[in-house]
């Protein structure tokens, strides 16, 4: 179910009926030469609408600017200033605990969002709201995306380009696939960006000339298929298993 396409009449007894809601968030920031700025929110668009339909549980619309200052120097990267996502996301979290809702999952496909979507979650957990968690699709599926790829890059790599050939193909400039990994950073661990146990770049630009890691050549819409398949099995099974837990275990336990 859409929220965004019910009638209200129609919306009460999915109200009466259940407490649970998926809220899909990403981003709208450069992701290389090869994929659209609309990248993330597209995939997580995609994974609750299609959670939403098999479960039967509720879709919002999507969240689609993040938390992405540190893409700005690229092309229309958009982004809302931490505290005023961190607000607007709980406001609208809040609307949904007004309507009978209480439990969240925060369907997110943008890895600037997660410390402040967390933030959120433990405000309205703390004050007996609700319970509202942060799920991140290649998250769920590490050991299939280290299987798969070579290099997979955090960032408008292969495991991203996968998902957009199969679920949006048409919007991949597949004639800028190897100029993408040739010039990005197609090698990418946690001591590229520390220095002596600091962690040394603040803009995605420091490490990368066109905002892309990793080596996207390895990346093909069948393999995106079968990630996007094998992380969804999972969304649905963290909504069926939070559907499941009695209210009271999901709140703060008190003081010892």
């Amino acid at each position: 179910m859409y929220l965004a396409d019910e009638a209200w009449p129609d919306l009460e007894s999915y109200f009466e009926s259940e407490s649970l809601a998926l809220v899909p968030l990403g981003s709208t920031e450069q992701h290389g030469p090869h994929l659209p700025e609309g990248t993330d929110h597209i995939i997580a668009e995609a994974f609750a609408r299609a959670a939403a339909a098999e479960t039967g549980y509720l879709c919002t619309p999507t969240i689609t600017v993040g938390v992405s200052p540190h893409h700005r120097q690229f092309h229309g990267t958009m982004w809302a200033d931490a505290p005023a996502f961190r607000d607007y996301v709980e406001s609208i979290t809040r609307n949904l605990a007004y309507h009978g809702i209480d439990r969240v999952v925060y369907v997110n496909a943008h890895g600037g969002n997660v410390e402040h979507l967390r933030e959120v979650g433990r405000r309205v957990r703390d004050d007996g709201t609700m319970y509202a968690i942060e799920w991140m699709w290649d998250e769920s599926i590490t050991e299939r995306i280290e299987a798969v790829f070579e290099t997979p890059g955090p960032h408008g790599g292969p495991k991203e380009t996968s998902l957009i050939q199969h679920l949006a193909d048409e919007l991949v400039h597949e004639d800028r696939i190897e100029s993408a990994r040739d010039g990005g950073l197609v090698e990418f661990d946690d001591d590229t960006i520390r220095k002596y146990g600091a962690t040394t770049f603040y803009d995605a630009i420091d490490n990368t000339d066109n905002g892309v890691l990793g080596d996207q050549t390895d990346a093909s819409a069948a393999v995106g298929e079968d990630l996007f398949e094998a992380a969804l099995a999972n969304l649905c099974k963290l909504c069926e298993w939070l559907a499941d837990q009695p209210f009271e275990d999901l709140t703060p336990k008190p003081h010892v």
